[in-house]
């Protein structure tokens, strides 16, 4: 498996509160990673960190053999395309506008709008299911929709490594498992998928390679199948549960013990 993203003993900090120190992570190319683990363990810090908004206070991310902060930003964001939490959308932009957005890194002032910029756009509406909601504003669609349309920005971007923090979060049930559908059939087509989620179960359905943070450390990373078991879950969630089988998939899946019962009840 080769590896064109990586973090190599990376120290996260913020200020003078440190997230984590000397942490090490590959990205398998081809690969749909997701990071899983408890509120404030450094999920999205690490992902930041991945994307070049958070400089590493030690250490180093490399992309493609290079420190990814020696890098043009418009480099990086011609391999990189990043959909952020809870991204926000000009008053009255329309999806095609927004999509068309993601073109901005291939273009410069000698390079302005080209077929190719239409065409890469086009392509993303297509393959978000988006072609017949070009014209209407973000702010009239539904949550998936919406957040289909920041996906189709990221495809135009037209980049191999695609990086997403909780992608599905303010989304109901089925609007969640429509986006990582859409990011598994992404993954399939040949992109590599980076993502942080909070669903244990929905990161063992979909990814091919998942990564348990705790504390600013990472427990534990590999195939969910072969990682994920009630031991990894107490010490990720300290959640005591069961793991067996999807009954769909065969993927890993967490069921939490019950509660037991005759406990006195808050009034």
């Amino acid at each position: 498996m080769t590896h064109r993203l990586s973090a190599r003993s990376v120290t996260l900090r913020y200020d003078r509160r440190i997230i984590s120190r000397d942490l090490s992570l590959e990205i398998p190319e081809g690969s749909f990673t997701v990071i899983v683990g408890p509120n404030a363990c450094g999920k999205s810090t690490l992902l930041r960190a991945l994307a070049r908004l958070l400089p590493p206070a030690e250490g180093q991310v490399v992309l493609d053999g290079k420190a990814i902060g020696t890098l043009p930003a418009r480099d990086v964001a011609r391999r990189l395309g990043l959909l952020p939490q809870s991204p926000v959308a000009p008053d009255g932009i329309t999806v095609a506008d927004l999509v068309a957005r993601g073109r901005y890194p291939h273009q410069s002032f000698l390079r302005q709008w080209s077929p190719a910029d239409a065409q890469a756009v086009a392509a993303a509406l297509e393959a978000t299911g988006l072609r017949d909601l070009a014209e209407r504003p973000v702010g009239e669609l539904s949550g998936g929709q919406r957040q289909r349309a920041w996906i189709a920005m990221a495809l135009a971007q037209d980049t191999p490594i695609l990086l997403l923090d909780e992608p599905t979060t303010y989304l109901d049930i089925a609007h969640q498992i429509e986006v990582l559908g859409l990011l598994a059939d992404l993954n399939e087509a040949g992109r590599t998928v980076l993502a942080v989620l909070h669903d244990l179960n929905q990161a063992c359905r979909y990814a091919t390679h998942l990564v348990a943070m705790r504390d600013g450390a990472i427990l534990a990373e590999g195939p969910p199948s072969e990682i994920v078991d009630s031991a990894l879950v107490d010490r990720a969630f300290g959640l005591q549960a069961r793991v067996m089988p999807d009954p769909e998939t065969g993927t890993p899946m967490i069921v939490p013990r019950a509660r037991p019962r005759g406990r006195a009840r808050l009034r």
